[in-house]
């Protein structure tokens, strides 16, 4: 790739999956000729937002919902906008403003309910979380959709929640399989906050869907109005450009009318071709990083070859995997078939010096 060269970067061969020190996804044609339309062309922000939270909306069964840079940006939105609700001056006094939100203890291992931080709540690992919203009468609960298992699930808490006036965030950065369940997290609780690059989308794209009332709220205290409306708005910092706004829509609007069976069985045919080449054999590496044995296979594991990691990715191309306890992870969601020829020669030459 001549732009990365020119930077003195080298091109990476991803073969890990998705995320967001790789770049996110790989945007699809329709998806670029979209931003690109976009770019060409001036929007207000104001209008645009709006607008194309109606039409995500629409897209996953929500009543309402907002594009956001990304999930992390949208937790400390979506914080932001419990706690201000609607305030003016509250909007404006973010992050400086006391309060907190609960996250149940048996949790623990969520990465990032520190995203809250951003809008100034503390978080407070709790186990009843009945007993902690009368106590300590919270902003609001962010709860984990992948850990949905563990401790009490979201529509126990929601239950909770409604009767004592809290609201509910859910964190469902990656639930886009199936389909349904954008529309299932968004009805969850109050908010739920998804990433646009797991479902084809631009890195620093996802959205927020959830009520009318909270997504008025979040949408109050985003970018659009810092300059021309009263206050100041926490959001500032979160701008989206019109070419990721509407990259984000365009994706969406792919990804619920994709044949996901047939994407899945190129991405095992893929793996399939891989493991003729070097060996190993099928698994499915899931977006919560989960390697199971059962299809559908998107993945190769080779055994034993963990030590190959650190090497690959110090090649020029960088070959990316992923170390699974001794063994070696090689993930072809995020593989073109003309790079599988190319990986398979990388990890021979490795294995021959």
């Amino acid at each position: 790739m001549a732009i990365y060269s020119s930077l003195g970067v080298r091109r990476v061969i991803n073969a890990s999956g998705i995320y967001s020190d790789l770049g996110g996804s790989r945007l699809a044609p329709e998806v670029w000729a979209a931003a690109g339309e976009a770019n060409a062309v001036w929007a207000s922000m104001d209008e645009l937002l709006s607008a194309s939270g109606v039409r995500v909306a629409s897209l996953v069964g929500s009543p309402a919902a907002r594009v956001v840079p990304g999930a992390s940006a949208g937790i400390a939105l979506a914080v932001g906008a419990c706690v201000a609700g609607g305030d003016g001056a509250v909007m404006e006094a973010l992050p400086l403003r006391e309060s907190c939100v609960l996250v149940q203890r048996a949790h623990a291992g969520y990465l990032y309910a520190r995203c809250a931080a951003l809008a100034g709540a503390r978080v407070e690992w709790v186990d009843d979380v009945a007993g902690a919203m009368s106590v300590l009468r919270p902003a609001a609960v962010l709860h984990p959709a992948h850990l949905d298992e563990h401790g009490m699930p979201v529509e126990s808490v929601a239950t909770l929640a409604r009767a004592a006036g809290v609201p509910v965030i859910v964190d469902a950065a990656f639930q886009c399989l199936p389909v349904s369940s954008f529309g299932r997290w968004s009805a969850a609780g109050d908010l739920a906050v998804f990433s646009a690059k797991y479902f084809g989308g631009p890195n620093g794209g996802g959205f927020v869907a959830g009520t009318a009332a909270a997504v008025h709220d979040l949408a109050a205290l985003d970018f659009v109005g810092y300059e021309s409306g009263p206050w100041r708005t926490f959001g500032r910092a979160w701008k989206l450009d019109r070419a990721t706004a509407v990259a984000t829509v365009a994706a969406l609007e792919a990804w619920m009318e994709m044949d996901h069976d047939a994407r899945r069985a190129g991405c095992a045919s893929l793996a399939g071709r891989l493991t003729g080449l070097i060996g190993g054999s099928l698994c499915q590496f899931t977006f919560d990083e989960r390697v199971l044995e059962v299809g559908p296979f998107n993945a190769v594991l080779v055994p034993g070859a963990v030590g190959m990691v650190d090497a690959l990715a110090g090649g020029d191309p960088s070959v990316r995997t992923l170390a699974h306890g001794d063994d070696l992870l090689l993930c072809v969601e995020t593989v073109s078939s003309s790079e599988i020829d190319e990986l398979a020669a990388a990890m021979s030459a490795h294995c021959q010096n």
